[in-house]
């Protein structure tokens, strides 16, 4: 861009937040330009890698209860506006079922006593269901015989993460949105000199913020991170000789992981995070794991086609929790801490930061001051920032999110 040209919104970042976020936003008339360090195809985003599972009671055995809360209400806006996408995306609500061999049967515990203290209990009564051989044989037949139980969370799904990156920007294109993309590292302050004049800036850019989101000061002075990136790694597989119907996972004391069938015989293979900041290619060891656990679970891994070995880095707050700083000032609204639950809870919290950006352009002098009545209590913080992408200090915090 060189002539200055006006929008409502500028949003930085074309990852799955600044996605949503600018088809929602253009959806309600607002005028947007999308900034993106990368190109169109969103290979930089962690939601890119991701396996896309929705699936917040099988979360809530590693997450807190505000994660589960969140993905509950997600899934429903999923469900939504998915159907209102004019671009068909995979989505499916077949439940996810939990498998593990005889000598990890301990984990189970692990994992059930979990889900019941975080999970709401009417929630696990209605979704939990647990399956002899007989009835996992049933519900997934490649499986028949390799495992003696299983338990089936029934009512969660899974969508195509990469049909729904594509679907979300060709839509909000179609819809008026502007992008600009290759822009490198920007920030708030970058816009006026790419000839962006925005009377709201949104940012999603996940880690590429991390300035913006230090902690306090420790005893030496310094900011302490409030944002660091938490390594993923992740396999793609081409099986045609695996016929899964649902996401599995696999309880294991020291690999567990999960295996999402995609269309076309895809699979995607996970496990839990590494506390890590390298962005190194995946090693030989963690491939070893994932692919030899994938095979205990279904010997015809063997013979699956390797087609990617990806690694991201997760942007993460220091409680693992989302959060939606608003400086009314400078008129900037941050969205960040997604971590690994980003396609679950994505619609959530990006809703909720649109309705901040919205009252900000209707000039609401309390954008920012949610009633402690409504959700979400805590995510939504009003800060003032020192300068445009400087780190923000709280001032008051909000605790709801706005209607």
């Amino acid at each position: 861009m060189t002539a200055v040209q006006s929008f409502d919104v500028a949003i930085l970042g074309a990852g799955l937040a600044g996605r949503l976020s600018a088809w929602l936003l253009v959806r309600a008339g607002a005028r947007v330009v999308l900034v993106e360090r990368g190109g169109p195809d969103g290979s930089g985003s962690a939601a890119h890698v991701a396996a896309a599972m929705l699936a917040p009671l099988a979360e809530s055995a590693i997450a807190e209860r505000r994660i589960v809360d969140l993905g509950i209400a997600s899934v429903d806006l999923w469900r939504t506006w998915l159907h209102e996408l004019p671009e068909p995306v995979f989505f499916q609500e077949d439940g996810t079922l939990v498998v593990w061999h005889a000598r990890d049967r301990s984990e189970l515990s692990l994992f059930t006593g979990r889900m019941r203290a975080v999970a709401p209990p009417e929630l696990v009564q209605q979704r939990l269901r647990t399956l002899d051989g007989k009835g996992l044989a049933e519900v997934e037949p490649e499986l028949a015989g390799r495992f003696a139980q299983g338990l089936l969370l029934q009512g969660e799904g899974q969508l195509d993460n990469r049909g729904a990156m594509r679907a979300l920007l060709s839509c909000a294109i179609a819809e008026g949105l502007q992008c600009v993309w290759e822009a490198g590292e920007v920030d708030a302050g970058s816009l006026p000199a790419m000839g962006i004049n925005a009377s709201v800036v949104l940012d999603c850019r996940g880690l590429g913020a991390r300035s913006a989101w230090n902690g306090p000061e420790d005893g030496t002075g310094r900011a302490l991170p409030g944002l660091r990136g938490l390594r993923g790694e992740v396999v793609r597989v081409h099986a045609p000789d695996v016929k899964l119907h649902r996401p599995v996972r696999l309880l294991h004391p020291r690999y567990p992981i999960y295996i999402a069938p995609k269309p076309n015989d895809l699979y995607v293979i996970g496990a839990t995070e590494l506390e890590s900041e390298d962005e190194s290619p995946m090693s030989v060891r963690s491939a070893l794991e994932l692919l030899s656990a994938a095979h205990s679970l279904h010997p015809a891994f063997g013979e699956a086609r390797v087609l990617e070995l990806n690694v991201q880095r997760r942007p993460t707050r220091p409680d693992h929790l989302p959060a939606i700083r608003v400086d009314q000032s400078a008129r900037i609204v941050r969205v960040n801490g997604l971590y690994r639950h980003g396609w679950l809870i994505a619609p959530a919290v990006t809703e909720a930061a649109c309705h901040v950006v919205r009252a900000l352009l209707d000039d609401d002098p309390a954008a920012h001051a949610v009633p402690a009545s409504l959700r979400w209590p805590g995510m939504i913080q009003a800060v003032r920032e020192t300068a445009p992408g400087l780190p923000g200090v709280l001032a008051e915090s909000g605790t709801g999110m706005l209607h």
